[in-house]
């Protein structure tokens, strides 16, 4: 099961920084809470460059100049096209995938939205917002930029498969946003079908720089500039597991230790008179054997585990690491997803993006140590073999 003083107590400099950025004005309870209702929100500006320091214009005209901006990463969507709003790749991109500069150029001049997904990957301020995030949700996050042209709007309305915040960084733009959910907690396994009206009227307003909108999976949307110039907002996605998919893993998991999960569906009994209540028993005697304690701590290890092995890494190092001074004091880093993990024969492990190192109990008190910081002479003999192989990978940082 996951270790409390390692994985619980996320660094404050990072995930306060993202936090109070994200969620200005609210406290931590208030944020889970919104994160685990249906409701939207309104985060009003406070101050237009609030946002400034994650992404600019310049950065994005940089980004597309190098041979990184390829699609599906960069895409472009207009609703004035009949049927769908995505223009195809053809208008703006070469055959192998690079953007064609002119051509993009010439589309979005015409009206078309600029779009780059997953752009955390590639630009690292969004990087570390986003890990500042994840240590605080304990799951994925990511940013797709909107640069729309004046007068224009990329995609119709439409509800989103996951959380989003959305954050305006420059220019206005106008959004209606309904109450009404068009897909209770929407997922990626129930997307957008493309034809769901939204019910009531909705709410109208313009989100000026510095300004945020929360928006939960499921509820209805649609947003288009407003004013003399381009507008451009990161749209902060909530990459959350849902129950459904975390099931259908844990069965697969448990499947090898469990024999009840490998026992033959009776289907020979269905055309009898309790084919249906043989089902049912059965069924709800395997889903009960998945209810247990055990069942709960395998799901946390997988969960964290996931989020360590899905995410970039960003280590604490570079190509030349820093010497420990065995009188300095470190921690462990920022940017580095890593948990620690008790396996049923009572044995700890250090699990991280690379793999899991076993722990024995020094190491396992040295890393509880180095949550907060701890220099090598202070945690004694051995320990600083111990941390420059943390360092080595990356793992610490200045505390």
């Amino acid at each position: 099961m996951p270790h409390d003083a390692v994985t619980q107590q996320p660094d404050p400099s990072l995930t306060e920084e993202a936090v109070g950025l994200a969620f200005v004005g609210l406290a931590p309870e208030e944020i889970l809470a919104l994160r685990e209702g249906t409701a939207w929100k309104h985060f009003p500006a406070r101050g237009a460059q609030r946002f400034a320091h994650l992404l600019s214009l310049a950065d994005i005209d940089a980004y597309l100049r190098t041979d990184g901006a390829r699609s599906p990463r960069v895409a472009m969507a207009d609703d004035s096209r009949q049927g769908s709003a995505a223009v195809p790749t053809e208008e703006y991109a070469l055959p192998d995938g690079r953007v064609d500069l002119p051509r993009l150029y010439h589309r979005f001049d015409k009206g078309a939205s600029l779009v780059l997904s997953q752009f955390q990957d590639t630009h690292p301020p969004l990087a570390r917002f986003c890990r500042g995030l994840e240590k605080f949700f304990l799951h994925g996050m990511q940013t797709n930029i909107y640069l729309t042209p004046r007068g224009a709007q990329g995609f119709r309305t439409h509800y989103d498969t996951h959380d989003v915040l959305v954050m305006q960084v420059s220019g206005r733009k106008r959004w209606r946003v309904w109450d009404k959910p068009g897909l209770e907690y929407a997922t990626r396994n129930t997307p957008w079908p493309g034809d769901v009206a939204p019910e009531g009227e909705p709410h109208v307003f313009v989100l000026e720089p510095g300004e945020a909108l929360y928006i939960p999976r499921g509820i209805m949307h649609d947003a288009a500039t407003e004013g003399d110039e381009p507008s451009l907002h990161i749209t902060l996605g909530f990459v959350e597991v849902g129950w459904g998919d975390l099931l259908g893993r844990l069965i697969a998991a448990e499947e090898a230790e469990n024999p009840a999960l490998r026992h033959a569906v009776p289907t020979w009994r269905l055309g009898g008179p309790e084919g249906i209540a043989l089902l049912l028993e059965q069924m709800a005697e395997r889903l009960r054997g998945l209810a247990g304690q055990a069942q709960a701590e395998r799901l946390s290890v997988m969960l964290l585990d996931g989020l360590n092995e899905d995410r970039q890494p960003l280590p604490a190092r570079g190509l030349f690491p820093a010497p420990i001074d065995p009188a300095r004091r470190l921690r462990m880093a920022d940017g580095m997803h890593h948990h620690v993990a008790i396996t049923p024969d009572g044995m700890a492990a250090l699990h991280w993006t690379c793999g899991n190192i076993p722990l024995n109990e020094a190491e396992l008190g040295w890393l509880e140590a180095l949550t907060e910081g701890a220099s090598a002479d202070e945690l004694g003999e051995g320990a600083l073999e111990f941390m420059q192989a943390l360092n080595r990978n990356g793992l610490l940082e200045a505390a």
